[in-house]
């Protein structure tokens, strides 16, 4: 009659005994990508130099610093000594000779004006001498500074989103790391180029983002089953080891979004059970109750 009594009692406490309603997931196989934001600035990796091609005086000059000019537009007119010793008088003469003694200076590449050295008319320049620099559209790249540490995310052929100041973007192919490294930063030279033919000022600061290719499917869980001390150095999920009981299980985490999280380590099998709701201040064997199925 006393083990009977016993047994009614501890029958009854357990099913008196307190259980956290919680529901669970599944942990799921993906990856979460991850971006690194990075800073570049314009340059342009080839410039053709304007130059005089015979002695002559500066008739007109039709470009100004900074403009934006294609292959073959007329920068300059030039007028020989002898034309000007002549005069109007060598087409009076000679209507074959109207043009004589005139130059004109043509472009040779589309790009932009970045250094004007002749701009006033009526100088006289000697051959050779340097009247302009264009900056070759076609050679414009794109400096990213990489630190060292992430240069593994940064591989020849691979591609990064540029963002210009009007917030359009564009994909650009990295394509030649700079062998230096900025001493002081310790940050890498990278070039990157876009097919776009752009038109940008040389040393604009533009941003630049890295995606990190996931390397490989990782284990994926919603980020309310990840649960983390106050300092945010430890993080440990609650896995139910069967129907009522949950214990603590230690992880390490990877990428992260809004809504997800990657768990590096420990690994799990497709059927365990991983509490979403309910988990938050649980111990470690606690009593539960799944109101999910």
């Amino acid at each position: 009659m006393a083990v009977a009594c016993n047994q009614d009692v501890e029958n009854t406490e357990a099913e008196l005994s307190p259980k956290t309603p919680v529901e669970i997931v599944h942990i799921e196989n993906g990856s979460i990508a991850s971006s690194l934001p990075l800073l570049a600035s314009t340059v342009y990796l080839k410039r053709n130099v304007v130059t005089a091609q015979i002695p002559a005086f500066i008739t007109k000059v039709n470009i100004r610093l900074g403009d934006k000019i294609n292959k073959g537009d007329v920068l300059y007119e030039l007028e020989t000594k002898e034309r000007r010793a002549y005069g109007n008088q060598t087409s009076s003469l000679d209507s074959s000779l109207k043009n004589f003694g005139i130059i004109k200076v043509c472009a040779s590449a589309s790009g932009i004006i970045s250094t004007l050295d002749k701009q006033q008319t009526g100088d006289y320049v000697l051959e050779g001498t340097q009247m302009c620099t264009i900056a070759e559209s076609g050679d414009l790249a794109f400096q990213i500074n990489v630190p060292f540490e992430f240069s593994a995310y940064v591989k020849v052929g691979g591609t990064c989103t540029i963002t210009l100041p009007d917030n359009s973007t564009r994909t650009a192919t990295i394509t030649t790391p700079l062998s230096s490294m900025n001493a002081l930063s310790q940050t890498q030279t990278i070039l990157a180029k876009v097919n776009d033919n752009l038109f940008l000022p040389e040393n604009l600061i533009l941003k630049v983002q890295i995606n990190k290719a996931p390397d490989g499917a990782k284990q994926v869980l919603p980020k309310a089953c990840v649960l983390s001390d106050e300092m945010m150095k430890e993080f440990w999920i609650m896995k139910l080891l069967n129907d009522s009981t949950a214990i603590k299980i230690l992880v390490k985490t990877g990428n992260k979004n809004l809504n997800e999280v990657e768990i590096i380590e420990p690994q799990f099998s497709n059927g365990d059970r991983i509490i979403i709701s309910g988990n938050y201040g649980l111990d470690d064997t606690a009593s539960v109750k799944i109101i999910n199925k």
